[in-house]
């Protein structure tokens, strides 16, 4: 990789009482601007996708097969991107294990543009390195960060929420993230609280996130529900290099150090590689949520207008794919007699029968097989780590 363009200096401003800043920025509607602006996209995929083990494994991870639908799930992000940025303005960080399998899975996208973390430091970090990589490509630069293992089936609907998060950002210096009205009391989602409207943005309305909720029990997940001013934290958001890496500065500063390290590493060597190697384990560990978005004072939040699933563990699948009359969903082949809403997956050549049986997850993958009832699917993840401790080989 050449070497990195001349830092961009963050200015620090300081910290407003939230109310006098939304209250100046919502006097203001702003209209759509040329769609021609430095934009880019960073897709996190780094994650081993333990909840969807044995089918998703740390070099075949959740991101790269195709939980839902006929290609990776990586792979439908970035095809939802055409129109929105130009290829060669899409990044990916993953880890070092799964680089060259996300190249081989996606040839459109650029090798210096696919980042491999050499150790896993959480969100927040990724963060950073995202924003590092974002601001290189100039002062004027914006970015999306977006999740790689996504279902959403909207792709107009999609771009025109992003549009207006970019439009905002661009506009001002704030924190923009994207909130998905709940459709049942999901106590497997964190939430946002919808505050006061702060203008128009690219034909769309956003709005205040008075604050951020952890996830639920299911009482408090109902009344988020009926209340109809709480949304759930889709864990996308877009902002721009400065404003980011000012809040990390902030509130994190720790980390914050850390990340200048790396720049002057980076800067220094001419090598992003013998950086992350020299630096990204010291990076401080910590979630984006947790150390920035809960904490920080200018977050705004555009509703969705596309449908949405994160496909958070197996019983997510059924969701999308046809059950029989006994409620059985097949992906991959398989017969069922006196079975009932009972879920399988099976490779191709692979065939699940299932005989006398409800409320299972019962999946295939090459050398190994999982039987899970649907009420302890929440504890894929553990088993995954189980089995990788006693056999390494099938992790």
């Amino acid at each position: 990789m050449s070497d990195p363009k001349p830092f961009i200096k963050i200015k620090i401003r300081k910290r407003e009482k939230r109310g006098s800043f939304f209250s100046q920025l919502g006097r203001v509607i702003h209209k759509g601007r040329d769609k021609m602006k430095n934009r880019f996209v960073v897709i996190m995929a780094g994650g081993k996708g333990e909840r969807f083990w044995p089918q998703s494994r740390l070099k075949r991870p959740k991101h790269l097969l195709p939980i839902v639908g006929d290609s990776a799930m990586l792979a439908q992000t970035i095809e939802r991107l055409d129109g929105l940025v130009p290829a060669d303005r899409v990044f990916v960080i993953t880890n070092a294990e799964q680089r060259e399998s996300v190249l081989e899975t996606c040839p459109g996208l650029l090798p210096d543009r696919v980042i491999g973390e050499p150790v896993g430091r959480d969100t927040a970090a990724a963060v950073g390195l995202a924003a590092l990589l974002v601001q290189r490509e100039g002062e004027d630069a914006s970015f999306a960060l977006l999740p790689a293992d996504h279902v959403i089936e909207d792709k107009d609907g999609f771009q025109a929420t992003l549009a207006t998060a970019f439009e905002a950002a661009e506009a001002e210096e704030i924190l923009v993230t994207v909130g998905v009205k709940p459709t049942f009391p999901s106590t497997g989602y964190g939430y946002l609280e919808q505050g006061d409207s702060l203008g128009e943005y690219a034909g769309r309305s956003i709005f205040e996130v008075s604050r951020f909720v952890e996830k639920p029990n299911l009482e408090g997940a109902q009344k988020y529900l009926e209340a109809g001013t709480y949304f759930w934290n889709a864990g996308m958001f877009v902002w721009r290099p400065s404003v980011i890496l000012g809040e990390i500065n902030r509130l994190v500063p720790v980390l914050s150090e850390g990340l200048n390290s790396l720049y002057e590493e980076w800067k220094n060597s001419g090598s992003l590689d013998q950086a992350m190697a020299s630096v990204y384990s010291g990076l401080e560990k910590i979630s984006i949520d947790f150390a920035v978005m809960e904490k920080a004072s200018r977050v705004a939040m555009v509703e969705s207008s596309f449908d949405w699933d994160d496909v958070g563990e197996w019983p997510a699948i059924a969701r999308h794919y046809s059950a029989d009359e006994k409620g059985n969903v097949f992906k991959g082949s398989g017969v069922a007699i006196e079975a009932n809403d009972n879920l399988t997956f099976a490779e191709s050549g692979h065939c699940v029968t299932l005989l006398g049986v409800k409320d299972l997850i019962v999946v295939q993958s090459g050398d190994a097989t999982m039987v899970c009832h649907k009420d302890y699917a929440q504890k894929v993840k553990a088993l995954a780590q189980e089995v990788a401790a006693k056999h390494p080989e099938l992790s």
